[in-house]
């Protein structure tokens, strides 16, 4: 490949990601306005001067403008706890999994404010963000597993109860942050879930 067409694939790209960003912004603000059921392709479409049909060339469907890819957040959530349980007890090392999410919130918090909003009022996209940590649980599962102690069968029992004690902390961060309007930091609420819901097996 040419220096030249190189460039140009970057460029194309850019141009790519600039245009899907401009459609997920106006696409969320109409989402939060009128309800996300009640808001057409189309209606997107048109807001942003594309046809319907080019939509689809950048999410393929509604909700990827609001949940997308579940692995696009749930990989660095697996690299900081791996990296976590190096050093760290498994709870403390699940928290600063997440951490990752916080990060990506504190980067545009109007915007995630926004899309949390619209995903709990909306029941496809509450399911779809319970599909979302179940993608998470297969890959965290395992490195959780393996720093439990105890038969094998035990072992991953355990860690997928705690595992999901921790989906369910998060959970409840985020709707305890839109109730409130997003005045409470979220990684204040975050650190209150796990500390209220903390299993008990750890503190044994």
């Amino acid at each position: 490949m040419s220096e030249r067409t190189s460039v140009g694939r970057g460029l194309r790209q850019r141009t790519k990601d600039a245009v899907r960003a401009q459609i997920a912004d106006v696409a969320l603000v109409m989402f939060d306005e009128q309800g996300f059921d009640e808001t057409t392709v189309d209606q997107i479409a048109s807001a942003v001067d594309i046809s319907p049909r080019s939509f689809f060339r950048y999410f393929a469907s509604k909700e990827d403008v609001v949940l997308g890819d579940p692995m696009i957040y749930g990989e660095p959530v697996r690299q900081r706890l791996a990296q976590g349980l190096e050093s760290m007890p498994v709870w403390e090392a699940l928290r600063w999994g997440f951490e990752a999410v916080i990060e990506n919130v504190e980067s545009d918090p109007e915007w995630a404010l926004r899309a949390t909003r619209v995903m709990i009022r909306t029941p496809s996209l509450r399911a779809r963000n319970t599909e979302k940590h179940l993608a998470w649980m297969t890959v965290l599962e395992p490195l959780v597993a393996g720093a439990m102690t105890g038969p094998e069968t035990d072992r991953h029992y355990q860690a997928r109860a705690v595992t999901l004690c921790a989906l369910t902390c998060l959970d409840a961060y985020s709707a305890e942050w839109v109730h409130r309007g997003g005045d409470v930091p979220s990684r204040v609420l975050l650190d209150d879930a796990f500390r209220m819901l903390k299993p008990a097996i750890l503190t044994e």
